[in-house]
């Protein structure tokens, strides 16, 4: 397990953990910028975790099949970033800037983004697959995010953001999945449009972080048996 990792990997995994915590704890500047401006204390904190979510989690998980051998370190960089967004949460002192107190959902993303890189990894021995719900979860969710927050200054389910987030994450599945031995472009559609429409909902705790990642992980699993479509 870990002998097959190398040095030049576990200065990737420090790289980019400190990347994305340092991605994180930047937004505070971009909070404060965006208060100054009078955009109300909501709509500053939900761009700021669509930022999180591209800047940090999205450029990581693209670069993961790259510099990676193995899905241990991504494990873990990811199990050190839930800990990091969880610990505020527990503490009763959560992150202003991009933490709310009614819900978890920034550590949920941390979560499904380590647990669903390595159990595909492992179960699929492809990082490309892999990489597909995390990336969905942090550039479409993310863009939607945007779109909704421009719209409406406030959180909503509105369909007006699915429609760029459709696009965003057909381009991302049709190509990662091509990459992927067997090459299934196809089923990375499925998935986007899989991820697209579930995202849409959310079940008390179990919110579109989970819902976009486990299913879309559900239809790449069966894309990789059934085969390519065309």
């Amino acid at each position: 397990m870990f002998e097959d990792i190398s040095s030049s990997e576990i200065l990737w995994f420090i790289i980019l953990t400190f990347y994305a915590c340092t991605v994180t704890i930047a937004t505070k500047y971009t909070y404060h910028f965006m208060r100054s401006k009078g955009i109300a204390v909501n709509v500053a904190v939900y761009y700021n975790r669509k930022i999180i979510h591209m800047l940090a989690g999205g450029v990581v998980v693209l670069a993961v099949p790259f510099l990676f051998s193995t899905p241990w370190l991504p494990l873990f960089a990811g199990a050190v970033l839930t800990i990091f967004t969880y610990i505020p949460h527990k503490r009763g002192k959560i992150l202003y800037w991009f933490q709310t107190e009614d819900n978890l959902n920034d550590v949920n993303f941390c979560f499904m983004w380590a647990l669903t890189v390595f159990i595909l990894w492992m179960a699929l021995g492809t990082p490309w697959l892999a990489i597909i719900p995390p990336a969905f979860m942090a550039f479409g969710d993310g863009i939607t995010g945007v779109v909704r927050n421009a719209l409406f200054k406030k959180r909503t389910k509105h369909y007006a953001g699915n429609l760029f987030m459709l696009v965003v994450c057909i381009a991302l599945g049709f190509y990662l999945a091509s990459q992927a031995t067997p090459s299934i472009p196809i089923w990375g559609i499925i998935a986007a449009g899989v991820a697209t429409f579930v995202e849409r909902y959310e079940f008390g705790p179990i919110d579109d972080n989970i819902l976009i990642t486990v299913f879309s992980a559900i239809v790449l699993t069966i894309g990789f048996y059934v085969g390519p479509l065309m």
